[in-house]
C-alpha cells in the first residue's frame, strides 16, 4: 500500500474507533460516602454490590448499606478494597433471635463493615406515639435491645452505631450513650435530624462528635408552617447547617469516622411543634428552643421556598434524586476538603 492511502486508511479507522468509543474522563473523587437510603425515593437499591458499583461511578469514597448474603460477603469485601472504598453495614438491633443477629455480625465482619448503623425507632417519636406511657414502653424495649446487642458486638468486634433517627433528644441520647458505654457502641451522627425535635443543629454535633463511629452528613432548609415547620434535606450549601465546622469538629474527635452523605430527596416533613400531640412525650422541653426552632425557620426560609418532589413528573423526579446526590459530592469535594 502506498503511504498516503495508507495514512488515509489509518486515519478512517481512528475516526471509527473514537466514533465508536468515545472516550469519557473519569470521575473526580471524594471521601465521602454514600448511604444507600439517599436512593430512598426513586431507585431503592439495596443490593450492596450494585450500590457500590454505582457509587464509585459517582466518584463517592464507600458506602453505608445493607448487608450482602454471606456467601457474598468476602466478594464485597474484596471489591471494596479493589476500589479502595469503604464500606459500613445496616441491620436492626438484635432481637431475641440472638443466633440470627451473631449471623449478622459475622456477615459484617468477613464483609469488611466498618461498623453497623441501626436505629431504635423506624419512624419519628412525634408521629409514633400518642401517650407517655408508649414512649415509655419504645425506651424500656430500646435498653433491652442494646442490652442484647452490645454485648454482641463486641464479641465479634464490630462496632455499632446507632442514628438518631428522630427518636432521642440530644440529651436523652447523651445519656443512652453513656449508660451502654463501649468501644463497639456509638452514634451513626446524624447532622439533620435532631432539628426536628427542636435541638439546635451545631450545638447538636458539638455535644456528640465524641460517640461518632459513623455519619449521615446532611444540610437542612428550613421555613414556617401553620403548626410549626417544615424540613427538609437540601443540596450542600442550600440549607443553614454549618457542615464545615460539623466536619472539622468530628474529626477533631473522632479521626477515623468516615463521611457519609444521606440526600434524601423528598417533599418537606412537616414539624408540628406547636400542636398537642408533638409534646405529649416531651413535656419538660424548655420553651427557649421551641423559640430558636421557630426563629430558624423564620430567619432562614428559602426566597423561592422548600422544593416539593411529588409536584414533579416521574422522569423529573428520578433526575433530582440522581443529581442532588452528585451535586452533593462535588460540594464535598470542592468546598468541604474531602478530596480521596
Amino acid at each position: 500500500m502506498k503511504r498516503r492511502g495508507f495514512l488515509t486508511t489509518a486515519a478512517g479507522a481512528l475516526s471509527a474507533s473514537l466514533t465508536a468509543a468515545p472516550i469519557t474522563a473519569a470521575p473526580l473523587r471524594t471521601s465521602m460516602g454514600v448511604a444507600s437510603n439517599s436512593y430512598l425515593t426513586i431507585k431503592r437499591i439495596r443490593d450492596p454490590h450494585a450500590f457500590l458499583e454505582m457509587t464509585h461511578a459517582l466518584g463517592a469514597g464507600g458506602i453505608q448499606a445493607p448487608l450482602p448474603t454471606p456467601d457474598t460477603a468476602a466478594k464485597l469485601r474484596a471489591r471494596c478494597e479493589q476500589l479502595g472504598m469503604y464500606y459500613e453495614g445496616m441491620a436492626a438491633l438484635a432481637g431475641d433471635d440472638t443466633a440470627a443477629y451473631e449471623a449478622q455480625l459475622r456477615t459484617a465482619r468477613e464483609a469488611g463493615a466498618l461498623c453497623l448503623r441501626s436505629t431504635c425507632l423506624s419512624g419519628r417519636r412525634y408521629e409514633t406515639f400518642a401517650t407517655m406511657d408508649a414512649w415509655k414502653r419504645f425506651v424500656a424495649d430500646s435498653r433491652a435491645k442494646l442490652a442484647r446487642t452490645i454485648p454482641l458486638a463486641e464479641k465479634h468486634k464490630v462496632p455499632i452505631a446507632i442514628e438518631n433517627h428522630k427518636d432521642w433528644t440530644q440529651e436523652e441520647l447523651l445519656k443512652l450513650l453513656k449508660e451502654f458505654e463501649s468501644p463497639y457502641f456509638g452514634l451513626c451522627l446524624d447532622t439533620g435530624n435532631n432539628v426536628s425535635l427542636l435541638d439546635d443543629a451545631d450545638a447538636f454535633v458539638e455535644a456528640l462528635a465524641p460517640y461518632a463511629v459513623s455519619t449521615h452528613i446532611k444540610d437542612m432548609g428550613v421555613e414556617p408552617y401553620a403548626d410549626g415547620f417544615l424540613l427538609s434535606e437540601v443540596t450542600f450549601g442550600a440549607g443553614y447547617v454549618n457542615l464545615k465546622r460539623a466536619i472539622e469538629v468530628v474529626r477533631r474527635h473522632r479521626p477515623a469516622t468516615k463521611f457519609t452523605l444521606e440526600m434524601i430527596t423528598r417533599d418537606p416533613l412537616p414539624i408540628p411543634c406547636l400542636t398537642e400531640k408533638y409534646w405529649v412525650t416531651m413535656p419538660g422541653r424548655d420553651a427557649a428552643l421551641l423559640a430558636a426552632a421557630l426563629r430558624r425557620a423564620r430567619q432562614h426560609k428559602p426566597m423561592q421556598g422548600l422544593p416539593w418532589l411529588s409536584r414533579l413528573p416521574q422522569a423529573a423526579q428520578a433526575r433530582d434524586e440522581e443529581n442532588n446526590v452528585k451535586t452533593c459530592l462535588a460540594f464535598a469535594r470542592e468546598q468541604l476538603g474531602l478530596t480521596a
